[in-house]
C-alpha cells in the first residue's frame, strides 16, 4: 500500500483550514497513519527543499515553510500519491480548478496551503525527514473493504 507525506503549510494553519483539508483526504478514502503539529526548522527545510537550492524562489520557500506551525501527516492508500496530488490541484491557486484544495481555498503562488510528495521515492525520503518509524501506525479501517478492491490496485 502506497504512502505519502502531506504538509499542511503555515498559511493553512493560520487560516484554520486544518480540519477541512484533513476531511478531503479522509473523505476520499485515504488513511492517516501519522500526524503531528510542528515547526519546521531551517535545517529541516534545507534538507527537504535541497533540490531547489540555487533557484530564485529557494530563500522565500525556506522563509515561508519556517514562518509558523505546520501539520505533517503520512497518508496511506491505493495510488495515494496520485490521488492526493489530484485532490490538492495545481501548485498555484489561481491555476487550480474548483473542487481541488488549492482551487477552493487558494489564490496565491506562494501561499499554496499544502505540500504532497510527487513520487514513491520522494515520499519515502520525505517521510523519514519528518517521522520516526515508531510514529507511524499500521492499522486497518473498518470501511477499507468498501473503498477499494485489491484487484484494482
Amino acid at each position: 500500500m502506497e504512502r505519502t507525506l502531506i504538509i499542511l503549510k503555515p498559511d493553512c494553519v493560520q487560516r484554520r483550514l486544518i480540519g477541512r483539508l484533513l476531511l478531503r483526504f479522509e473523505d476520499k478514502g485515504l488513511t492517516i497513519v501519522g500526524m503531528k503539529m510542528m515547526r519546521v526548522s531551517r535545517e529541516l527545510a534545507e534538507r527537504h527543499y535541497g533540490v531547489h537550492q540555487g533557484k530564485p524562489f529557494y530563500p522565500g520557500l525556506l522563509d515561508y515553510i519556517t514562518s509558523g506551525p505546520v501539520v505533517a501527516l503520512v497518508l496511506r492508500g491505493p495510488r495515494c500519491i496520485e490521488v492526493s496530488r489530484a485532490l490538492m490541484g495545481k501548485t498555484f491557486g489561481y491555476e487550480a480548478v474548483p473542487g481541488t484544495i488549492r482551487g477552493d481555498f487558494g489564490l496565491s503562488r506562494t501561499y499554496n496551503l499544502v505540500h504532497g510528495s510527487d513520487s514513491p521515492e520522494s515520499a519515502e525520503t520525505e517521510i523519514t525527514l519528518y517521522f520516526k518509524p515508531h510514529e507511524l501506525l499500521d492499522y486497518d479501517t473498518a470501511d477499507a473493504k468498501a473503498i477499494s478492491r485489491p484487484d484494482e490496485l
